[in-house]
């Protein structure tokens, strides 16, 4: 500490004082040593491009890009736990001075890409700067005492799905879709998770030296950055899912019963086959082989369903039901887009005038939020003209009032139990309802994010526990902060005000 006469401090002094506001102040070692990765604990903000090797035949990448060292910042996440670590181990009734090993901590990864984040200056033209944030959270601890199986759960992170327990990682101007650029520059993030895997993290907690080991799950990516890391097809292939093998045609036609077939491995070996053609086949009957494997998966992430983007899927599919409703699509065939446009303005001014419901360019979370509700249905009913199709849109929306709270809970057997126990049958009743009464919207094709609301979301509960713990809110509220201090707004568009 400085005593308040002294203002002119030695340099020295100040640097050290720096140092301790940023992770890595905090002395520790992991054993056996990192591959590849320095000792040093006392390293704050790096290049995002260093420890990548670059030969002389390589580019640079010309990106802005800054990290902390991922062992770095687990120690320090470590460190600001340290409380709620010593108050677990009290409340468990374990002795303190006993446990120093077999502390697991599970991780959950988080990456997405952010729009536009050019500074604003009012007007000129917009410059397309993008940026991909990389992020991590503590989701558990817990500790395997001497004679006992399961492991004692010391820490849960209450609010997984907060900015505040969401810890920035990586920040780089890149454009999502530059895959060589984004995993040039995640390359050495990944290398130092691999390294960390087969390690564990010696550090002071409560005084005495612990040992730590950790586990990643890459949760928090939406589909299409999953589709990117995991060298699967874009979101608009055959393939569908990201968790199972069906074709978009199987989906439709087989709405419920699929399980999670796809992993990170099951991927890797699948590349292989593809870059090599064993079997000398055509390239159709390599790629159904391989399933759209197409691309060396670059990064492991969990098979899971991001929970915001499964709102905004379903609400985008619900919205042009809505619309298709309206104009009475199940009795007529290839409507002209201009009488498309007409039900479209029609469903806006109704939600505008009887819900407050503002016309968005792209959906977003709030508006899906809004529009996926019992209220929203009754005032679109107004707009369908035959009692009969009225019954089923509230049905269908019933359902799914039904089904939405167990993938959006943090927690659904303690929150939701009975949507929970209900939730198979639920999504079969849904999933029979569209393909009698909208046959029309079903015939050979569905949405990703539908065809996995209907057909995996129990399976991820059983293995998780829970899908909307795991899913890329934190990461999402952390952009928000991100412009925030990039003093920019992202460009509220003033088109739709227009329209009427």
């Amino acid at each position: 500490g400085t005593s308040g006469r002294q203002i002119f401090q030695p340099l020295h002094t100040l640097r050290n004082a720096e140092k301790e506001l940023l992770p890595g102040f905090h002395q520790f070692e992991w054993q056996p040593a990192l591959k590849n990765v320095s000792s040093s604990w006392d390293v704050g903000i790096i290049d995002g491009l260093s420890g990548w090797t670059t030969f002389v035949e390589d580019v640079p990448a010309d990106t802005i890009s800054r990290r902390f060292r991922y062992d770095v910042a687990l120690a320090s996440a470590l460190k600001d736990l340290e409380e709620d670590i010593m108050e677990g181990l009290r409340e468990r009734g374990l002795d303190d001075s006993i446990c120093t090993s077999g502390f697991t901590v599970v991780v959950k990864e988080s990456c997405d890409g952010m729009g536009d984040v050019s500074e604003k200056h009012g007007n000129g033209p917009a410059v397309p700067e993008k940026a991909v944030r990389f992020s991590f959270t503590v989701m558990s601890i817990s500790i395997r005492v001497e004679g006992e199986d399961d492991g004692i759960t010391i820490f849960q992170e209450p609010k997984p799905n907060s900015e505040l327990s969401c810890r920035p990682l990586c920040l780089m101007f890149v454009d999502e879709s530059d895959h060589e650029t984004l995993t040039a520059i995640l390359g050495p993030v990944v290398a130092e998770r691999k390294a960390m895997m087969e390690s564990r993290l010696i550090i002071s907690v409560g005084g005495l030296l612990r040992s730590f080991r950790f586990f990643f799950r890459g949760t928090g990516y939406d589909e299409k950055m999953v589709r990117e890391m995991e060298g699967l097809e874009a979101s608009g292939s055959t393939y569908v899912c990201t968790l199972c093998d069906s074709t978009r045609a199987e989906a439709s036609q087989n709405m419920v019963l699929h399980s999670i077939t796809r992993s990170h491995n099951e991927n890797l070996e699948r590349y292989e086959i593809w870059r090599k053609n064993p079997f000398s086949e055509s390239a159709d009957e390599l790629r159904d082989r391989v399933k759209g494997v197409s691309a060396k998966p670059f990064m492991e992430t969990q098979p899971t369903l991001d929970a915001l983007h499964c709102d905004i899927g379903n609400a985008t599919e619900f919205y042009k039901i809505f619309q298709d409703e309206i104009g009475e699509v199940y009795q007529r065939t290839n409507p002209s887009r201009e009488e498309r446009r007409r039900w479209r303005s029609t469903l806006d001014k109704q939600l505008r005038s009887k819900l407050k419901l503002k016309p968005v360019m792209r959906m977003n979370g709030n508006y899906a939020r809004r529009l996926m509700t019992r209220e929203a249905v009754e005032v679109v009913c107004e707009l369908v003209p035959s009692e009969e199709r009225r019954e089923a849109l509230k049905r269908l929306m019933e359902l799914y009032v039904q089904m939405k709270p167990v993938w959006r809970s943090t927690c659904p057997s303690r929150d939701c139990p009975d949507q929970l126990c209900r939730y198979s049958y639920n999504s079969q009743q849904f999933a029979d309802l569209l393909s009698t009464t909208f046959k029309y919207r079903y015939d050979g094709k569905i949405t990703n994010y539908l065809h996995k609301t209907l057909a995996h979301v129990p399976e991820i509960i059983e293995r998780d526990g829970s899908i909307g713990a795991w899913a890329s809110e934190g990461n999402e509220s952390g952009n928000k902060l991100f412009r925030r201090f990039r003093k920019m707004n992202a460009r509220q568009s003033k088109t739709f005000e227009l329209e009427d």
